[in-house]
């Protein structure tokens, strides 16, 4: 609608993106606000309601075993090494989309890795759906709960091992005919139902669905743009949810996931002000912020 609104990217990098990443300038943040303020549709928690019940936000490390981890490691390093090649041939901005890919990559591996052709290390062993299986089992064999990720090959795994476990659960990814994800979502709230695991893909089950009978949410795989992660978790944490609402993100130690948490924290002020896609924060990194994702 208003193109023009933030100028040209080198513009809008000089004028916000720089002054915010790197000088935390509080200024340009409260300026930017006023800019996009009139363009957003959001309403707070604190706005829609202050009686909620309380939401606990905790992060999962999960340690890869030894055929996972040398499967990323060489995954990871053919990765670099024709990234920075390119980088190098075609400069940064070129190259974005190959940081892009190469990180979605890596992260399928941290979740649910499958066979890569040409690589020695090649495994389907999952350190996540083992972690998940086991609480699903165990601790929270009495709850509801929602289980979201980016990648559908880790939701089949996951059902794969529910049916195993004799674990009844309902699915939603972007196939789900709309009158089916209506009918499982319905069945899912009855408090009768002894269906007690939804799997949804993040992008066809972050908006517009009400899942208060759950009261646990797993995220797979973390997401660059926290906005998605958020509303996701409040498909859970919303008016009609009575119990106390924990979310738990699953992140491999020493992988990319990691880094991603460390830039999420880094550049948070800047990813909070600009509701994007992956892309939009892709676009923000530079060489110093790749060489440490992929180091």
């Amino acid at each position: 609608i208003v193109p023009q609104l933030f100028g040209s990217q080198e513009f809008f990098s000089k004028e916000y993106v720089h002054p915010i990443d790197r000088d935390k300038d509080k200024e340009k943040i409260e300026q930017l606000k006023r800019v996009t303020s009139p363009f957003v549709l959001r309403r707070t928690k604190e706005q829609v309601a202050k009686d909620l019940p309380s939401k606990t936000e905790s992060i999962i490390w999960c340690e890869m075993g030894g055929a996972q981890k040398r499967y990323y490691n060489e995954v990871k390093d053919n990765i670099k090494n024709s990234l920075f090649v390119s980088i190098k041939s075609e400069g940064l901005g070129k190259s974005k989309m190959n940081v892009l890919a190469g990180s979605q990559k890596l992260r399928q591996l941290c979740s649910s890795p499958v066979p890569i052709e040409d690589y020695e290390h090649q495994t389907e062993e999952s350190i996540k759906i083992d972690t998940l299986i086991e609480e699903l089992e165990g601790n929270l064999v009495h709850n509801k709960v929602i289980v979201f990720s980016q990648f559908l090959g880790a939701l089949d795994k996951i059902g794969q091992q529910l049916k195993v476990k004799e674990i009844a659960y309902y699915l939603i990814d972007g196939s789900t005919p709309q009158i089916k994800r209506q009918e499982q979502i319905n069945k899912f709230q009855d408090k009768e139902n002894p269906v007690r695991v939804f799997l949804l893909s993040l992008k066809a089950g972050n908006s517009g669905f009400t899942l208060t009978e759950a009261n646990y949410v797993f995220l797979i795989d973390p997401w660059w743009n926290r906005q998605v992660e958020n509303q996701a978790i409040d498909r859970v944490y919303r008016i009609g949810q009575d119990k106390n609402v924990f979310a738990y993100r699953m992140i491999c130690k020493d992988t990319i996931e990691e880094k991603i948490i460390q830039l999420q924290t880094k550049k948070l002020q800047l990813s909070e002000e600009l509701i994007s896609e992956d892309e939009g924060f892709v676009k923000n990194l530079n060489e110093e912020d790749i060489e440490f994702l992929f180091g």
